[in-house]
């Protein structure tokens, strides 16, 4: 059995612990700088405190009661991280886009050059060196360190809390070799978290990254719905109308940030289709969708980590640069456009459907 040791104790990096822990393996779950209540409450409880949270706010099923871990998983304070990565198997990355400088400032550094590192953090990043061009996560990671760092990530759809519960799930593991690709898929694979293997990994993770972008633009027709009815009612025509129309950008940004479009396309996705009808985005969308701007949003939204404004943000910048020099054409990003101006400029919802209508000739 094998040792793993998450750092950043967040939803998802300890939502991950459960098909681990369902295979019997070892599990330190490490808190961040920001983690000490999480870890002080699972320390005397055994229970997680925002993953008991979520359920009690968003379970349809009514369910409110503690959410325990699995017994063979131990919390720890960040100052215990350095005793709890010496003899790890493999350790895990589980922090946001918020938290990634800070990891790759704090903590590569002192990983061992043997142990394999899995990213479950999903974002892109300003590459520094050609303009408009955005990298993965472990791409990023890579830069902070001299070391032959054996990085990896996780993409496809999947959310923290469903995985918990053990709803099943399709993800994809990407890396630079696959025996430790399928070495990983041991650890984890059970009957309800199934995993596909790339070596691709800048593709799967820009196409992953991409969706909480899109997964925001989405769900602004959530909101424009009960604006319009004065309740929590959806229409699906105008959603599966942005979902073609993000779609369509996600497909032209994979080719312009030098992807595989055509592998990479399908685990963004179903990534983004998850995202819109469970991911944290989605609030953020429906708000915005309903009237608010991007600030009395957030004001209703406290305490929530919102990925999709960071991608959004770089997103849109790279799209700029990469249309200044030629490379695409801006205005076949008109949903991207409008997400921006909401972000940025404070600007209310007026969804640009003209601009999304095309003609093909055979």
């Amino acid at each position: 059995m094998a040792i793993i040791t998450v750092i950043c104790s967040g939803m998802m990096g300890s939502a991950i612990t459960f098909p681990a822990a369902h295979n019997g393996h070892t599990i330190r779950l490490v808190g961040s700088p920001l983690d000490n209540s999480i870890i002080e409450h699972g320390k005397k409880t055994g229970e997680h405190l925002t993953l008991s949270l979520y359920r009690k706010n968003n379970d349809t099923n009514g369910i409110d009661a503690p959410f325990v871990m699995p017994g063979s998983v131990s919390f720890h304070y960040i100052e215990e991280m350095e005793d709890c990565i010496k003899d790890a198997d493999l350790i895990i990355c589980g922090v946001s886009s918020f938290g990634m400088d800070w990891f790759c400032e704090n903590v590569i550094s002192k990983l061992p050059e043997k142990t394999p590192l899995l990213s479950i953090s999903k974002g892109m990043i300003d590459d520094g060196e050609n303009k408009g061009h955005l990298i993965s996560y472990p791409e990023y990671m890579q830069r902070f360190t001299d070391k032959n760092l054996r990085i990896y990530a996780v993409g496809g759809p999947c959310t923290s809390y469903e995985l918990a519960v053990q709803d099943p799930t399709e993800v994809v593991f990407c890396g630079p070799d696959m025996k430790t690709l399928r070495w990983l898929k041991q650890l984890f694979e059970t009957d309800y978290y199934h995993i596909s293997l790339s070596t691709d990994v800048h593709g799967v993770e820009c196409a992953v990254a991409l969706k909480n972008a899109y997964a925001l633009g989405v769900a602004l027709a959530i909101g424009l719905s009960y604006k319009k009815e004065g309740k929590a009612l959806e229409h699906y025509n105008s959603q599966a109308g942005l979902f073609m129309q993000a779609s369509r950008e996600m497909y032209l940004l994979l080719d312009a940030f030098d992807s595989t479009a055509e592998r990479n396309i399908f685990v963004g996705l179903g990534d983004l289709y998850v995202t819109v009808f469970g991911g944290r985005n989605r609030k953020l969308g429906a708000l915005l969708g309903q009237g608010y701007t991007y600030n009395e949003s957030m004001e209703r939204l406290p305490g929530i980590t919102m990925e999709g404004i960071v991608i959004s943000n770089r997103t849109a910048k790279a799209v700029e640069q990469l249309a200044s020099i030629g490379k695409i054409d801006i205005k076949d990003f008109p949903l991207l456009r409008h997400i921006k101006e909401l972000l940025q400029d404070e600007a209310t919802v007026n969804i640009p459907w003209k601009e999304f209508e095309t003609e093909y000739e055979s």
